[in-house]
């Protein structure tokens, strides 16, 4: 019995041991938890600074009619209401929207024509991906100059030239009213289809591809399988791509300022130019400032919206 009971002894050490290991862990564990927290920090803080605090300070500057150097004076809503009832700003919501849902919907379409044609291992697949992608890494202001170039009025412009030869030119691109939103939708979809085409193709190698096989076995054509297998399975990315458009697309600036100005006749005029001449020529800053506290809500919402309907479609 006494064999026994020094036996069974030693028995509760090896438990104090682990007792005492873990309370020494603590300190490592919360060490490891604060890890990733500092290595997010730099960016947390830059967009802290340079994205959020912004965003706030506009949302109070919209409240304001905004007079530097001279002091703000409270307005309350009354800059949001003001926004109900001026036909510039409704102009320039309908060329965003109509611009939005163009340029998404065309460059979706293109950049997964492209994924379809262009996905693969083989070598002249991935020279040919790499020269397609060229355009989505050029700066928009880069992309938007080199097209204004391109199509100048009369026969300076390369295009205009080439039109006039056969005889079907020159055309008004930039500078009719009619054709100048059409061809900057154009212009955007040339830009970010190759981006699509991008995750298009992150999406498609992520396809089972015995789920192809079923199908040939089972005696589907291309088509069946494009419908069944992965139009399905590139739902997923198809929202994200979706989003990211959408937002793109009602912060549209740069190609339509550089292209056109706005113009001609406020015929491209979009939100983002519309509170930029605000600011810059009318000096209406709390009024500019309303818009933009807007156009963040209604991305907010868009995106919530997408994200509801996503979730809702997967769970039916």
């Amino acid at each position: 019995m006494s064999a026994l009971r020094t036996s069974a002894a030693p028995v509760a050490l090896p438990a104090q041991r682990d007792r005492s290991g873990s309370r020494r862990t603590v300190p490592q564990r919360l060490g490891r938890s604060l890890t990733p927290w500092l290595f997010l920090a730099p960016a947390l803080i830059f967009f802290g600074v340079f994205k959020f605090w912004p965003s706030i300070w506009g949302v109070y500057l919209s409240l304001f009619h905004v007079q530097p150097y001279l002091g703000d004076q409270w307005l309350g809503a009354a800059n949001f209401t003001r926004t109900l009832d001026d036909p510039d700003l409704q102009a320039a919501v309908w060329h965003t929207v109509l611009d939005a849902f163009v340029q998404v919907a065309g460059s979706m379409l293109v950049g997964f024509v492209l994924a379809l044609l262009l996905e693969g291992p083989a070598r002249h697949l991935r020279i040919l991906r790499t020269a397609v992608f060229l355009p989505a890494v050029i700066a928009m202001v880069a992309v938007a100059e080199l097209w204004h170039a391109l199509l100048f009025p009369g026969r300076y412009g390369a295009v205009n030239s080439l039109l006039g030869d056969v005889g079907l030119g020159p055309l008004p691109f930039l500078a009719s009213p009619n054709s100048s939103l059409w061809t900057i939708m154009l212009v955007q979809i040339w830009k970010h289809a190759p981006y699509d085409m991008v995750i298009f193709i992150a999406g498609l190698v992520g396809i089972d591809r015995e789920l192809y096989e079923q199908c040939s076995i089972d005696g589907a054509n291309a088509w069946q399988r494009l419908w069944n297998v992965t139009l399905p399975a590139l739902r997923p990315i198809t929202t994200i791509v979706l989003i990211l458009g959408l937002i793109r697309g009602l912060r549209v600036f740069t190609e339509i300022y550089v292209l056109t100005g706005g113009g001609p006749g406020g015929s491209t005029e979009s939100i983002v130019t519309y509170v930029y001449r605000n600011v810059v020529v009318n000096n209406d800053i709390g009024y500019a400032a309303a818009i933009s506290a807007l156009l963040l809500a209604a991305t907010i919402l868009l995106t919530a919206v997408t994200l509801w309907w996503r979730r809702h479609r997967e769970n039916a």
